[in-house]
C-alpha cells in the first residue's frame, strides 16, 4: 500500500526544490500532538503548583493536594492545540524561509510562531481557563467546568482573559521557537554535525527556560484574569497589573517564576525532544514525493 504522503500536493517554492505544504502539515499535526500531550503530562504537577502560586493573593499558602486535578480534560485540549500549532508553524516557516534572504531566518522563525499561536490559541483558551479553575479548586471536573462557565458567565467565559493569553503567547510562541531554532542552527555550525537527541532536548531547555522568565509577568496577568470568574475584579490586562503592583507589590509581577522557568525549561526539552524525533521517524515512514 502506498504511504498516504505519497498522495500531497507540492508547491514550488524553489527553482529546483520543491516545498510539499500538505506534507509538511501532516508532519507538523503529529509531531506537534505527540509532542505537546508528551511534555502536558509529565510536568502537570508543577503547572499546577505555579498557577495556585499564582493565583493567591498576598503572602496566603497554597494547596499542594490534588495536583494533577483536570489532567484528562486539558489533554483533550492540548493534542489539538498542539497539533495544530506545529502544523501551521512548520510549513509556514518553510514557506518563509524559501521566500525571505537567509540573513532574515529569525523573521521567518518568529512570524510563523506568531501566526501558529494565533490559531491555537481558539482551543487553547478554553482549555487553559477550565485547566487553571480546576487547578485552583474551583471545580471538580472538566465537563461541570465547561458547564458552569457557561451558564454563569456565557459563552465568553470560555474565553476569559484571551487578550493576556494572546498578548503572553503570541510573543511568547514566536521567541520561543525562534530561540530554539537559532540555538539549533548555531549549534550545528559549530559542531558541523547533525546535533544528538539529548542535544536538541538541552537546547530546547535553554530556550524554554529563557522565553518562560521573559514572560512570567504576562503569566501572572493571564492567571489572574482566567480565575476571576464572575467577580469581574479586574476590567483589563493594564488595570489587573496596575492592581497587582499597587496592591501586592511589583514582585507579585513574577509570582511563580521559579516552578515557570522550571515547567517550561524542562518541558522544552521534552517538547522539542519528542518533536525531533518524532519527525525523524516520520520521515523515515513516510518521506517526501520525489519529482
Amino acid at each position: 500500500m502506498e504511504p498516504p504522503c505519497r498522495f500531497f500536493a507540492s508547491v514550488s517554492a524553489a527553482e529546483n526544490k520543491p516545498f510539499y505544504f500538505l506534507h509538511a502539515v501532516y508532519e507538523g499535526i503529529i509531531a506537534g500532538g505527540a509532542a505537546g500531550v508528551i511534555a502536558e503530562a509529565v510536568l502537570y504537577p508543577i503547572d499546577t503548583i505555579k498557577t495556585r502560586l499564582q493565583a493567591v493573593h498576598g503572602g496566603g499558602k497554597i494547596n499542594l493536594k490534588g495536583l494533577y486535578s483536570g489532567l484528562a480534560g486539558n489533554l483533550a485540549g492540548v493534542l489539538p492545540a498542539s497539533a495544530i500549532f506545529v502544523g501551521i508553524y512548520e510549513p509556514t516557516k518553510q514557506k518563509l524561509l524559501k521566500s525571505l534572504p537567509e540573513n532574515l531566518s529569525a523573521l521567518a522563525q518568529l512570524t510563523a510562531g506568531a501566526i501558529g499561536g494565533a490559531a491555537s490559541s481558539l482551543v487553547r483558551v478554553p482549555t487553559e481557563v477550565v485547566k487553571q479553575r480546576m487547578q485552583t479548586g474551583q471545580f471538580a471536573s472538566a465537563p461541570d467546568a465547561i458547564r458552569l462557565i457557561v451558564s454563569k458567565e456565557g459563552f465568553k467565559g470560555l474565553y476569559a482573559g484571551y487578550g493576556s493569553f494572546l498578548l503572553r503567547d503570541l510573543p511568547f510562541d514566536a521567541i520561543q521557537f525562534c530561540i530554539y531554532e537559532q540555538m539549533l542552527m548555531g549549534y550545528k555550525l559549530a559542531a558541523k554535525r547533525d546535533p544528538k537527541d539529548a542535544e536538541i532536548a538541552i537546547v530546547g531547555a535553554f530556550a524554554g527556560a529563557i522565553t518562560g522568565a521573559m514572560t512570567t509577568p504576562l503569566d501572572v496577568v493571564k492567571t489572574r484574569l482566567m480565575v476571576q470568574g464572575s467577580a469581574n475584579q479586574y476590567k483589563g490586562i493594564f488595570d489587573c497589573a496596575r492592581t497587582i503592583a499597587k496592591e501586592e507589590g511589583t514582585r507579585a509581577l513574577l509570582k511563580g517564576i521559579g516552578p515557570r522557568v522550571l515547567w517550561i525549561g524542562v518541558g522544552g526539552a521534552i517538547f522539542f525532544g519528542v518533536l525531533e524525533k518524532t519527525k525523524q521517524i516520520l520521515a523515515r515512514r513516510c518521506p517526501e514525493p520525489k519529482m
